[in-house]
């Protein structure tokens, strides 16, 4: 949540949220960026905590090599993104440090920022924590007929 106060304090103080954001963004016609933003701070957050979870769950279970190859996939994608994932906390952290303008504006990151890039950090730790090796876990081997082909 950011804090804005704007005009010395002629429209007072006002707060934002991500959602919020997105919906204003939308009222001013800006749809490209109101999808970018509800997708960028918001899907893919949610997306990358329900994929860990599943991971967590089906680690070491029997599978098939199809679904060890998806399971794969998920982890890759989720290490992937969470390269990425640091960008929404380095947009407030320098628009915080820029729109300081005194009586004209200024922006003030909430608690809701710092949960944000706590909840980006231990997810990209779960990920890069998490042991590959589990997915292939439970896998059978292959039977001597086809170590001889091979």
């Amino acid at each position: 949540m950011l804090k804005t106060q704007t005009l010395a304090g002629l429209h007072g103080n006002s707060e934002a949220t991500i959602l919020g954001g997105v919906v204003d963004l939308m009222h001013y016609g800006n749809y490209g960026v109101a999808a970018i933003v509800f997708v960028a701070s918001i899907i893919v957050p949610i997306g990358k905590f329900i994929v860990i979870a599943w991971l967590a769950r089906v680690a070491g279970r029997p599978a098939t090599v199809e679904a060890a190859h998806t399971r794969l996939r998920a982890l890759e994608a989720v290490e992937f993104i969470g390269r990425w994932s640091m960008i929404d906390v380095f947009v407030v952290a320098i628009l915080s440090a820029l729109v300081q303008l005194g009586f004209v504006a200024t922006i003030h990151p909430g608690p809701a920022a710092v949960s944000f890039a706590l909840s980006v950090a231990f997810t990209m730790l779960s990920a890069q924590s998490f042991d590959p090796r589990l997915i292939w876990r439970g896998l059978p081997l292959r039977d001597r007929k086809d170590r001889t082909a091979a």
